[in-house]
């Protein structure tokens, strides 16, 4: 069995950057991947790029870390979605190293 993940998606570089730190500093956690997308309703949103962070460390620290980044991301631009697997699937973690950054 893994690690739990959080995944966190942001608007904006800026903004997964700023919430990487602040999760990183408060929390036991680690950045698995950082992952972008800019959907095809691009420019209707506030930041046309989206950016998901995908924290790794225990069910609490990861717990924590996304809470951390969701108050840290709407400091600047907002998130769009946050979710966390506390056991992870083993072919999931395939998936969970793909990085697009």
């Amino acid at each position: 069995m893994g690690k739990s993940v959080g995944l966190l998606e942001v608007y904006g570089l800026a903004t997964a950057l700023h919430v990487a730190d602040a999760a990183c500093k408060a929390t036991n956690v680690t950045i698995e991947a950082i992952d972008k997308n800019k959907p095809a309703n691009a420019d209707a949103l506030p930041v046309p790029l989206l950016i998901m962070l995908k924290f790794r460390g225990s069910v609490t620290d990861v717990t924590e870390a996304v809470e951390v980044g969701k108050r840290a991301a709407n400091e600047i631009a907002g998130y769009v979605a946050a979710h966390v697997i506390p056991s992870p699937d083993e072919d999931l973690e395939k998936m969970l190293k793909i990085n697009c950054i």
